[in-house]
């Protein structure tokens, strides 16, 4: 995420760093290529300008230049005005006193709409809530569909009438979370490839009629200041609640993200990173921050392993660990762990240091996969005694995996290092460690 303007700052800033001292003079040729980097990250140039000026006025001062780590005051401020730009602290979803809480989801054709709808009801979901799904996209019939199927893979309801007249499937949806006791209704609105007159009177007219709790506007992360300029239509006309930014994961720039809560004034309440149903994050301003900066995101980390986290699996592991009985089956299953916390790339990119190490290492995205055929092509012998894997077994192994027998013993060397260190860490305490998953 941001791969790209993340780079180009963490360069700069250890640049500034490195100074024995600080003059004016250095500090405006570092901000010269911050400016730069904010540019070609398709930043607005009026939200450039006004950072650059802050950051520049906080800079010069006195207490800076004299600092002890005056390189280290700068990084400083550089996060602050980024925070700042950001949005400073993060804003929740509103909620009905009454249930059920109402928010309609609007944004042009293409913006990944329908797809955020299921994400955020999965979010929900996973919060204790039950949500509905409405869909009032009546002029494709495609976005009906797929959000019928996405409902159905969540086990989310789905309440559609085909085609008709949005304002009222709208009124009826909320009619039908009432009958069902759901807390949520996510209306799944209609889009158009561009702002248009009839879209927005009826969006406004759903709006009028249906009264959501909350509107969100979903941008395309990758379209930059096209993002921005949309946002600030929307924002003029429909006069929403907070944004949404999807496709981030493929977003090496960064410019809707940084422009779009100075150039709006509304909030971004979540960021889309994946196609999967979980593949949403909350928005968090100092944590971006953090990350951009190439500093890392340690608390969005332990909360994706916590979430990730089986309480009896945790149990049964470490009574074994203290047993000394780890198997490739336990191995399998902290693979199973990992897998659901995110890509390894996203993982790693949260630990501060490890972001601009990987950023040129190749990580094999088949390697989880690669390594669980092996495991599967295995008996259940093989997987609970591993000592037994002589050269024919590691040979019919990797046959059955689609694998090489190269892969098979690196596996089994994978292993055998993992359990020499948890029997070093035997007679210490191993409740601390439950709830994060062992990473290979």
């Amino acid at each position: 995420m941001l791969e790209d303007l993340t780079g180009k700052l963490e360069s700069v800033l250890r640049n500034l760093r490195g100074y024995g001292k600080l003059t004016e003079k250095n500090i405006a040729e570092s901000l010269k290529e911050i400016r730069k980097a904010l540019l070609e990250a398709d930043v607005n140039y009026k939200v450039v300008k006004d950072f650059i000026q802050s950051v520049q006025d906080r800079s010069v001062g006195e207490n800076v230049l004299k600092s002890v780590t005056p390189g280290q005051m700068i990084v400083k401020i550089v996060n602050d005005e980024l925070i700042k730009l950001l949005g400073t602290s993060t804003t929740q979803l509103k909620s009905a006193g009454i249930p059920p809480s109402i928010i309609m989801i609007t944004g042009l054709q293409g913006s990944g709409k329908t797809t955020f709808c299921a994400k955020l009801a999965s979010f929900l979901q996973s919060r204790g809530r039950k949500p509905l799904l409405a869909a009032l996209d009546v002029y494709r019939p495609a976005a009906i569909q797929q959000l019928r199927v996405l409902g159905e893979s969540l086990k989310v309801p789905v309440y559609d009438e085909g085609i008709g007249d949005p304002v009222k499937i709208g009124f009826n949806a909320v009619s039908d979370a009432r009958r069902k006791l759901c807390d949520t209704v996510i209306l799944d609105t209609a889009g158009r490839l561009h702002i248009d007159e009839q879209m927005m009177r009826e969006l406004v007219n759903v709006k009028n009629r249906v009264r959501p709790h909350e509107i969100l506007f979903v941008a395309d992360g990758m379209t930059g200041q096209d993002a921005v300029n949309t946002a600030k239509e929307f924002a003029e006309k429909l006069d929403y609640d907070g944004v949404v930014l999807t496709k981030m994961d493929g977003d090496t720039r960064g410019g809707a993200a940084l422009s779009i809560r100075a150039v709006t004034g509304k909030p971004i309440k979540f960021i889309g990173t994946g196609e999967k149903a979980d593949a949403i994050e909350q928005f968090h301003p100092d944590r971006m921050a953090s990350r951009i900066l190439g500093m890392g995101d340690v608390v969005s980390l332990v909360e994706k392993a916590q979430s990730s986290y089986d309480e009896e699996k945790a149990q049964k592991l470490e009574e074994r660990l203290r047993r000394n009985e780890f198997t490739l089956e336990d191995f399998y299953d902290q693979l199973q762990q990992i897998k659901k916390m995110g890509s390894l790339e996203s993982i790693l990119g949260m630990i501060p240091g490890i972001g601009n190490q990987i950023r040129n290492a190749k990580v094999d995205p088949k390697a989880f996969t690669r390594t669980e055929a092996i495991i599967n092509s295995m008996t259940l012998q093989e997987r609970q005694q591993p000592s037994v894997l002589n050269g024919s077994r590691r040979k019919r192994i990797a046959s059955g995996s689609g694998t090489r027998v190269q892969d098979v013993n690196q596996l089994i060397k994978q292993y055998d290092q993992m359990k020499k260190m948890i029997k070093q860490l035997k007679g210490k305490s191993l409740k601390g460690m439950r709830g994060m998953p062992f990473m290979a």
